[in-house]
């Protein structure tokens, strides 16, 4: 759940009459990692969240062993907004965590520039799935280790997660706006170098 912090902007910024380019990035990651907090913290606009109440048609589907304090979840994907320049923004979209609502995935990348795989260490192995559709659809991102407590050091994620050495890897905090832009400029100045990179 999302939680204010002092960074987080007073008030809603209006659309730049300027603005003609609006680029796509879509926020990846297991159940309950933190992706409406992401989205949330560092967007300009109040974001639209698609969170319901968990309930007992839940049960035996979704996994909440790990995440017990977790009373919502996203049920299609949030939605926010940055304003990068004065002709670009962005806009971000976060996809839903659990496996039955992994079917929007494929309609949220589409148009897409890029992700972000948000990443709890303490559930890795939900990474996964997130990683494999990224590559399939040959989609750059970056992975934002969402720092909950103490674990392993970002090598060792990247080795458990068999992360080349051209992906980005950085830690975040999903709660913080000033933490998460790090992790969009990330992503943007992979996405430049990327593009920089395929042109002849």
């Amino acid at each position: 759940m999302h939680s204010a912090t002092s960074d987080r902007l007073p008030t809603r910024i209006p659309l730049r009459e300027t603005a003609v380019d609006a680029l796509k990035i879509v926020i990846v990651g297991g159940f309950g990692v933190g992706k409406t907090t992401l989205v949330g913290s560092v967007s300009e606009i109040r974001p639209l969240s698609t969170e319901e109440v968990m309930t007992e048609a839940g049960v035996g589907v979704d996994d909440v062993s790990r995440v017990r304090a977790k009373l919502t979840t996203t049920v299609a994907f949030d939605f926010g907004r940055i304003t990068l320049d004065a002709s670009r923004v962005l806009y971000l979209f976060g996809a839903p965590g659990q496996q039955r609502f992994w079917f929007v995935w494929d309609q949220l990348f589409a148009g897409s520039l890029g992700a972000v795989v948000l990443v709890d260490t303490r559930r890795l192995e939900d990474s996964w799935y997130s990683i494999d559709r990224l590559e399939h659809h040959r989609m750059p991102f970056v992975v934002a280790v969402n720092r909950f407590t103490d674990g392993p050091s970002l090598e060792d994620v990247r080795e458990a997660l068999s992360l080349p050495p051209e992906v980005p890897l950085i830690e975040c905090d999903a709660r913080k706006r000033s933490s998460c832009k790090h992790v969009l400029i990330t992503l943007m100045e992979h996405l430049t170098h990327q593009y920089e990179g395929s042109t002849p």
